[in-house]
């Protein structure tokens, strides 16, 4: 299960809106790269393929393929902001690695962490 915090649905909610795509859903997903591993990916999408997994958080239907799911079962989406501005965030039981700016993320199948060329963490 995916899920969301309600500040996450609501800012998903107001993209969706500002799109015109009210009754879309948010597809999350993982791919390979990045320099944890694998990294997260989001996007407002319309369609569900075949195998897909839908979850419904505080009114928002989050869409996620059956790899992906693998590695991020249990995760949970935030919205957070600081003085640098706002952002989502995955908070990911599944990895035992991430980068400094949460954009990647290792699991325990072997990937290596090295330098994030994006925030300069390791």
């Amino acid at each position: 299960m995916i899920t969301l915090t309600e500040r996450a649905a609501t800012e998903i909610r107001n993209i969706m809106e500002a799109q015109g795509k009210e009754d879309a859903m948010l597809r999350v997903f993982v791919a390979g790269g990045g320099c944890s591993g694998l990294q997260y990916g989001m996007a407002i999408d319309d369609i569900v393929d075949e195998g897909d997994q839908i979850f419904d958080s505080y009114g928002v239907k989050i869409v996620i393929d059956p790899l992906s799911l693998g590695y991020m079962s249990g995760s949970e989406v935030d919205f957070v902001e600081d003085s640098l501005g706002g952002g989502f965030k995955i908070d990911n039981p599944n990895a035992i690695r991430s980068c400094g700016c949460g954009q990647s993320f290792a699991t325990d199948e072997g990937q290596e962490a090295g330098g994030c060329s994006s925030c300069g963490y390791y």
